[in-house]
């Protein structure tokens, strides 16, 4: 399976050039995504003879969360982007912050997702994953039965798994993954990040407690590096997220390359999310 990398849309062929059209672009709203928490709006970005499709999520649309309740999901979204980048393995979309039609917000690229792709979550019976799956957990499916939650064995989804671990996801759920046709992986919402406090929660606990691959070790020293005071991926997560965020982000990330082992729950905080999908 070919490794995640970003998909750039129809005129574009860089990275660069995506971030540039989703800032300058003019945006045009074209519809609204209505099961979204907060308000998600479907636009079109056009800029010097380019276009793309892309979501809006307007500051002035975000609901307030207890532990969250200062406005900054946005900001929250686009410095999930910026751990990701950092990292080398593209995760998450190319995501600003702009003002819009309808005030400052964060602007994310648009991806369809391959309805053919494998899938990535599944329930089977019995307590066995088998070949090439991961336990989660047992599954209440109704009229008294239960079922085994399993995820699959797939390298893209244990570097999300530890990409979200280093950014505290508390709200990684199985909607959030977008499988692309050439096989790269997505991930979106990542509003709900970088608390202080120890927030994760996840389906793919599959590889708890387990070593981490040279990869992910290699992505984490260049994380420590570019989080060092004065480096440029500090400079830019203090213009996102406060103080204590920022120094928690570097204590994750210093406690995951000591024990070298993917993190467990912790036992204090609901480890999946709800619904799961």
């Amino acid at each position: 399976m070919s490794a995640p990398e970003r998909i750039p849309p129809r005129g574009l062929t860089a990275t660069a050039d995506v971030l540039e059209l989703l800032t300058e672009g003019e945006l045009t709203v074209r519809g609204r995504v209505a099961e979204a928490s907060n308000a998600v709006l479907l636009c079109s970005a056009a800029y010097e003879g380019a276009e793309a499709r892309c979501v809006y999520k307007p500051v002035a649309g975000e609901r307030p969360l207890w532990d969250f309740p200062d406005g900054t999901l946005a900001q929250r979204e686009a410095a999930a982007y910026a751990v990701s980048e950092a990292t080398g393995w593209g995760l998450v979309p190319p995501t600003v912050l702009r003002e819009g039609p309808y005030g400052p917000g964060m602007v994310q690229l648009w991806i369809d997702a391959d309805p053919g792709a494998p899938p990535l979550l599944t329930l089977v019976d019995g307590e066995e994953a088998g070949d090439g799956w991961r336990p989660v957990g047992l599954a209440d499916v109704g009229g008294g039965r239960t079922a085994l939650l399993v995820h699959a064995d797939d390298p893209r989804l244990r570097r999300l798994a530890v990409l979200d671990a280093v950014i505290n996801n508390g709200d990684r759920k199985g909607g959030h993954l977008l499988p692309a046709p050439d096989g790269r992986l997505q991930a979106i919402d990542h509003g709900v990040t970088f608390h202080v406090d120890d927030k994760l929660r996840t389906l793919f606990w599959g590889w708890a407690g387990e070593p981490l691959p040279d990869e992910a070790l290699e992505a984490l020293a260049r994380l420590d590096a570019e989080l060092a005071p004065g480096a440029p991926l500090a400079t830019r997560m203090a213009e996102l997220v406060t103080r204590a965020e920022l120094d928690a982000l570097r204590a994750r990330v210093t406690a995951l390359r000591a024990t070298g082992r993917h993190p467990e729950p912790s036992g204090t905080w609901p480890p999946i999310p709800w619904p799961p999908v």
